[in-house]
């Protein structure tokens, strides 16, 4: 039986290829691992504790937050900042950014952290796969000083890493430092996330597409002609149709198999739905890094210059072959979405 390196070992091995290597980021990243393992356990027994359903909060977005969301939001949070590794974090479940100092007031601490801490979470209702985003950068700001909104709002380019845990059948971290993408699936018995998947790639076609087909009256024309395209019967066409609804999930499947996932502009959502810096930014950085594309539609998602925290983008990302159709069909239609 082949002997599977650990995600620590991995880490270990692959300091050199992180472009400061304090040590900083290999032990962020092992606080991402430990929290991963926490919330693995805590979604495991969802069935068996008083852990599902609403919470009876809303989020900063107006959403009902779900008890998982809180719980994963709390345990992420808690062992970023127990750590003093991270001199900031915003999570999708917060108002604002936290600022984490040090024990004299001040953080020579050189990274924030972007969370969605339970992407999907009212699928764990109905026991359907859910995860967690991450997306890792530089501070812009003094170190040593209280962080400031720019240290958040910055281009998915300048991201250092970028990653997600899929809760499913098995618990896979996948993530990237810039040098390709890893999966690793946590061995429950021993508590051990090992590399199961090595130097993980899009295909650069697919057969799958990915967009909740229910509010097509409310997507723009073209993305209407896309999903005609996808539907019509030529060459490898009409393609399956596959939408689980967690976003982790359905990007996770595609980028194993091949395709596209969709979230448009809509009547409904007139900027997209999806937030651009815990969601579709480390997602366009997995799968560039993967061979695979990412865009609003029009332009790269990882070139769009944030203006707000909770900022929602359209979200067109997958194979490159499948998302370079797709843009010749938006590119019929003027863009309609204002960075």
């Amino acid at each position: 039986m082949q002997q599977h390196s650990t995600l620590g070992e991995f880490i270990i091995e692959n300091q050199k290829q992180f472009k400061y290597s304090s040590g900083e980021l290999s032990r962020l990243i092992n606080s991402i691992r430990l929290a991963a393992k926490v919330v693995n356990h805590e979604v495991n027994k969802a069935g068996l504790v008083d852990i599902l359903g609403k919470a009876g909060e809303t989020n900063i977005q107006g959403e009902d937050q779900q008890k998982l969301d809180v719980y994963a939001n709390t345990i992420f949070m808690e062992t970023l900042t127990n750590r003093e590794i991270v001199c900031g974090i915003a999570s999708e479940e917060e108002d604002d950014f936290v600022t984490i100092s040090g024990n004299d007031d001040s953080n020579e601490n050189k990274y924030v952290v972007l969370i969605d801490p339970l992407d999907g979470s009212s699928n764990v209702d109905v026991n359907v796969s859910v995860g967690t985003i991450f997306s890792i950068y530089r501070r812009v700001t003094k170190s040593g000083t209280p962080v400031q909104l720019e240290d958040f709002l910055q281009e998915g380019n300048k991201q250092v890493a970028a990653g997600y845990i899929v809760y499913g059948t098995s618990t896979m971290l996948v993530f990237t430092t810039g040098h390709g993408v890893n999966g690793f699936t946590l061995n429950p018995a021993i508590g051990t996330f090992y590399l199961s998947h090595p130097d993980m790639m899009f295909p650069e076609n697919g057969t799958i597409y990915s967009i909740n087909e229910g509010n097509y009256v409310h997507f723009p024309q073209g993305v209407k002609d896309y999903l005609k395209y996808c539907q019509m019967e030529e060459g490898d066409r009409p393609y399956t149709s596959r939408y689980i609804g967690s976003l982790v999930s359905d990007f996770h499947r595609n980028m194993i198999k091949g395709g596209i996932y969709i979230y448009p502009t809509s009547t409904k959502a007139p900027k997209g739905k999806l937030r651009l810096l815990y969601e579709c930014n480390p997602m366009a950085f997995l799968a560039e890094q993967a061979g695979g594309k990412a865009s609003d539609g029009y332009m790269r998602i990882m070139d769009i210059k944030p203006t707000e925290l909770h900022q929602r983008v359209p979200f067109f990302c997958g194979s490159t072959n499948m998302i370079d159709v797709a843009e010749r069909f938006m590119k019929n239609y003027p863009a309609t979405a204002d960075y």
